[in-house]
């Protein structure tokens, strides 16, 4: 295979401003660009969502974006790949007492693994999508940086990309803010200029969760038990993949103080459920973690971890464990730090890594 064009850039084109714009930005800057967009879920789609990855306005858009730019547009079927990689393990996660992160599954797995696969295909260098994110050189090492808009910084969802990976992104938005990737599109008249953005899983748009793992038929009601911290058993659950640690709402029991979900034993089929203050962690543990600056973590350094999308970030030290794992030692104790979330480590504005934080 020839070696790839480094004038030559496929971005991931998802019908939405972002990634309309970063197309419109490189291809001024004289770039070769293809759009390329990820069809990732069958026909029928059970969310019904028109405007998400699973429904035709959002190729539609990402085809009329093609055609404005006048550059090359594929669709792609990835809907085996995403069915695997993606709600598979969506539901897997919470059978298993944990809350997943898809958007960090797919970014790893699809967007920037089979995308980069895509790429080379096609003979390009790099690939570009519109996450607000900056990298640099350093010391050999390709390293990310939050975005320019704090508001829009997507760095959380990106921490799990290695180096080779890193080495062949681009992210055309990392230095603007929002406002300005909207007046990028509507200088060359782009249709998605004013589309509004969804916060929602892709595949959850309506974020009811227990009715897309029933009805994708990935989760079974089954009964068991809601105990308090003592076993005392206070009332049924349907199926311990529809909570979440941290959850008040919904549990169905009476008590004279507010409960809420403390934990998830899936060993027993229990959900545990206690005081607000017995949310609170100080110390918990991480696995599959990634290192961005330097290949491995040798020794205990200080960080601000956030523990979920959008969290500002809490004083910490981080420090090796076995495994490949890591400990995480927060200053002050946080509230909700839940199992199978992302946990990512900020020096500044310089993402250290992360991992996923695990049940014990």
């Amino acid at each position: 295979m020839s070696e790839p064009d480094p004038t030559r850039v496929v971005v991931g084109l998802s019908g939405g401003v972002d990634s309309s714009a970063a197309a419109s930005l490189l291809v001024e800057q004289g770039y070769d660009v293809v759009g390329i967009t990820l069809k990732v879920w069958p026909q029928d789609c059970v969310s019904r969502a028109e405007d998400k990855c699973c429904g035709p306005q959002a190729v539609m858009d990402a085809r009329s974006v093609a055609d404005k730019l006048d550059i090359p547009y594929y669709l792609i079927d990835e809907s085996k790949e995403f069915q695997r990689d993606v709600i598979d393990y969506f539901a897997a996660e919470y059978k298993a007492g944990r809350t997943p992160n898809p958007c960090v599954m797919c970014n790893e797995k699809l967007k920037f693994g089979n995308l980069i696969n895509r790429a080379k295909k096609l003979g390009a260098r790099y690939v570009a999508t519109g996450h607000y994110a900056r990298l640099e050189e350093r010391n050999g090492r390709t390293v990310m940086l939050r975005g320019r808009d704090a508001r829009k910084d997507q760095t959380y969802f990106l921490f799990s990309l290695g180096q080779e990976q890193l080495s062949h992104m681009m992210f055309p938005l990392g230095e603007l803010q929002k406002a300005e990737t909207r007046e990028v599109a509507r200088c060359v008249s782009l249709k998605t200029a004013e589309k509004q953005e969804s916060q929602e899983i892709c595949f959850v748009p309506d974020k009811d969760y227990k009715k897309f793992l029933t009805t994708a038929g990935l989760v079974e009601e089954h009964q068991g038990e809601i105990v308090d911290t003592r076993g005392q058993v206070l009332g049924h659950h349907d199926g311990i993949e529809f909570y979440t640690i941290g959850q008040r709402k919904g549990l169905g029991i009476s008590s004279p103080t507010p409960l809420y979900v403390v934990e998830l034993d899936p060993e027993n089929n229990r959900v545990v459920v206690g005081e607000e203050g017995m949310l609170l962690r100080s110390e918990f543990r991480i696995d599959r973690c990634n290192w961005i600056p330097f290949e491995k973590l040798e020794g205990p350094i200080e960080v601000s971890a956030a523990i979920r999308y959008n969290h500002p970030g809490a004083a910490a030290t981080v420090e090796p464990a076995e495994d490949g794992r890591a400990i995480v030692k927060l200053l002050e104790p946080q509230r909700a730090v839940t199992p199978g979330q992302a946990c990512v480590f900020y020096q500044d504005d310089l993402v250290v890594g992360g991992g996923w934080i695990m049940r014990h």
